[in-house]
């Protein structure tokens, strides 16, 4: 058995139909199951049994002896949200359960980390676990993620593999449920359809032109193709970004989803809102080196590539990985 946390998600349903096709099929889903918009994510994939989050530690303690990896996906994921006690709850706490328990049940573990734990930069876009602690994330879910490296980089006792992925902007199928939270390409998208034009945020960053603002944007199809490549390492446990490791501007995705729909290119600028202005990554880009090194040499999607796809092959045709 394979357990996928954040199962109905995004990345987590993404990351089961990567499992489905390298024919694992003894997968055990587990979520917050209420959200109806979520149930399309799983159609169709091949799933042994779903369990709730709130009673998977007992169902583990019953089950661990056929459990041959976790993927620790699931997390409250808004940036927005201020309040501490979920993230506390749900991205510390139930975090720290399932490692304790990787250890007792000798179970291989990845989690989701996140380049939220970066901030602005101050100490660049290395996967230097040392540097970790001195972190300064912008947003109460930042801080979060972050929290629990430190743990887990802090504890004696460690499941026998482990890997932390620091996921930088992850794009692609299965996002339609994540409303504001859901990828720059998908609000990029939709916008277009509704209205002929894409609005960017403006610069108020003397260092960058409008639209120039930088990101790492990775396909989630190499995301979980890095999780399955780990899966199978199983050595070199650690903590490492997952991004395609090159920054690409705002204007670029908008002028490329642009091109996947076969429209010209019409771009507007509007403030970025004042609660995040002050908070607003300019730019992030992954350093790659240190999963280059145990051994990952797939190439990554460049942009062009991975919007074409996601816009061909899925947003306009309402169709799920």
């Amino acid at each position: 058995m394979i357990i996928v946390t954040g199962a109905a998600g995004f990345i987590g349903s993404c990351l089961i139909s990567k499992l489905n096709q390298e024919n694992f099929n003894f997968i055990i889903a587990v979520d917050d199951f209420s959200d109806p918009r979520k149930e399309a994510n799983l159609t169709g994939k091949r799933i042994q049994e779903r369990v709730d989050r709130e009673v998977f530690f007992d169902w583990l303690s019953q089950n661990y002896q056929e459990v041959e990896f976790i993927f620790h996906i699931g997390a409250r994921t808004d940036t927005t949200e201020q309040d501490r006690q979920i993230f506390e709850h749900l991205n510390v706490e139930y975090s720290k359960q399932i490692w304790y328990r990787c250890i007792e049940y000798q179970i291989p573990l990845v989690y989701a980390s996140s380049a939220a734990t970066y901030g602005l930069g101050e100490f660049g876009y290395d996967d230097n676990e040392s540097v970790i602690p001195q972190l300064k994330p912008l947003n109460p879910y930042g801080e979060s993620k972050n929290e629990f490296d430190i743990w887990a980089l802090e504890q004696e006792r460690k499941p026998f593999f482990w890997a932390g992925l620091k996921f930088f902007n992850v794009y692609g199928p299965n996002e339609y449920h994540k409303d504001r939270m859901a990828s720059v390409i998908f609000h990029a998208y939709n916008q277009i359809c509704q209205s002929g034009y894409m609005k960017l945020f403006r610069s108020h960053n003397p260092d960058f032109a409008d639209g120039e603002q930088m990101r790492d944007f990775v396909y989630v199809k190499d995301v979980v193709d890095v999780c399955s490549f780990l899966m199978h390492h199983r050595r070199n446990s650690g903590i490492y970004n997952l991004g395609s490791g090159k920054a690409r501007t705002f204007h670029d995705l908008a002028t490329l989803t642009f091109q996947a729909m076969g429209q010209a290119p019409q771009i507007d600028f509007v403030d970025t809102p004042a609660d995040i202005r002050d908070k607003y990554q300019y730019f992030t880009q992954a350093n790659m080196a240190k999963l280059r090194s145990i051994g990952y040499e797939r190439p990554f999607t460049s942009l062009e590539d991975g919007i074409a796809d996601y816009v061909g092959n899925y947003l306009m045709k309402g169709a799920y990985l």
